[in-house]
């Protein structure tokens, strides 16, 4: 019986976990529209979940800045503000290169072998033309580092970043050229981390967030 009810929380908090990694990542790539209401009723029979599960990710996507509750009407997702570019990138510019430092100083064997085979990924994977398959890479890599940190405040942070940061990718998606370059940028900052050059990392890391914004800017 006490294995019983000390497994109910953490089956709870798994099926929590599912609905809300599900819904962010459709969130994060558009896949659910700005200003999109999100139903909870097909949500709970495709991910054969109940209502408490949804609900709690969405305080949590709430939180991150991706859906907005409001009262009598609904849960929708939030908009995305171009105008927020600066505030986001502000972040950036000081958290990404301080992620890539940390993680190349400490990443374990293990995390470093992901990386190498993550790098593997972009050296060799053929997705020309494919800006969406292209942005999941980039999203897939930065998430990588982040764990790498082994901060999980710091690790939450920077994936929210992240997260708006690709929102916005995801607007300007069709008009971008170039995508495959800013993912394969990618190689030589793993490259630095799996090695330990945290000075290295840092400096791509910044390098890599100034030229997401120009390119932004640049079709503005």
């Amino acid at each position: 019986m006490n294995a019983r009810v000390n497994d109910e929380p953490a089956a709870a908090t798994s099926l929590t976990e599912r609905a809300y990694s599900v819904l962010r990542d459709r969130l994060v790539m558009l896949e659910i529209k700005p200003g999109e209401p999100i139903n909870e009723e097909p949500l709970r029979a495709e991910l054969g979940v109940g209502r408490t599960p949804i609900r709690e990710a969405l305080k949590r996507l709430e939180q991150e800045r991706l859906v907005v509750a409001h009262p009598r009407r609904g849960t929708f997702a939030t908009d995305v503000h171009i105008s927020d570019l600066s505030h986001i990138s502000e972040v950036r510019r000081t958290l990404e290169p301080l992620a890539a430092s940390a993680a190349a100083e400490r990443a374990t064997a293990t995390d470093r072998a992901a990386l190498t085979g993550l790098r593997s990924h972009l050296e060799t994977s053929a997705r020309p033309g494919d800006n969406v398959a292209l942005l999941r890479d980039d999203v897939g890599v930065h998430r990588a580092i982040y764990r790498c940190v082994h901060n999980p405040f710091l690790e939450d942070t920077l994936v929210s970043y992240d997260n708006l940061a690709t929102r916005i990718w995801c607007v300007f998606l069709p008009r971008l050229s170039g995508m495959a370059g800013h993912v394969d940028e990618h190689v030589p900052l793993l490259t630095a981390i799996v090695d330990g050059d945290a000075e290295k990392a840092a400096e791509l890391a910044a390098q890599h967030v100034i030229g997401f914004e120009r390119a932004i800017r640049a079709l503005i």
